[in-house]
């Protein structure tokens, strides 16, 4: 079973190029930043 960490983490990511951590974006961009969604792309289709 894998350790938890009960401490408060900080997250990054990028706004404008840039790489910041969420907490210190404005209301609206982390509302935005909650909507996202992760995908992947399979390497095959980029080397099509």
């Amino acid at each position: 079973m894998a350790t938890k960490c009960k401490g408060k983490t900080e997250v990054y990511s990028r706004v404008c190029g840039f790489f910041r951590p969420v907490q210190q974006w404005n209301k609206g961009k982390q509302e935005e930043f909650k909507e996202r969604c992760e995908f992947s792309v399979d390497q095959r289709h980029l080397e099509e």
